[in-house]
């Protein structure tokens, strides 16, 4: 579960990163007007995953 939210947040980062440097949103152009209902679920599952992704930190503190 973990590597699919790393890989989605990390499909999330590139995607952002092209639309600020370059104005160019690659989920979105590659799925095209057609199938923008497809883009909008990976969208939200890159969101949802950023969500998840806060427990990491949790996992990683240690007790002193």
């Amino acid at each position: 579960m973990r590597n699919l939210v790393l890989a989605l947040i990390i499909i999330g980062a590139i995607n952002w990163g092209l639309i600020g440097f370059f104005r160019y949103d690659l989920i979105s152009n590659i799925f095209g007007a057609n199938f923008e209902l497809i883009s909008r679920i990976i969208f939200a599952l890159v969101g949802i995953s950023g969500l998840y992704a806060i427990t990491f930190f949790r996992g990683n503190q240690t007790h002193s």
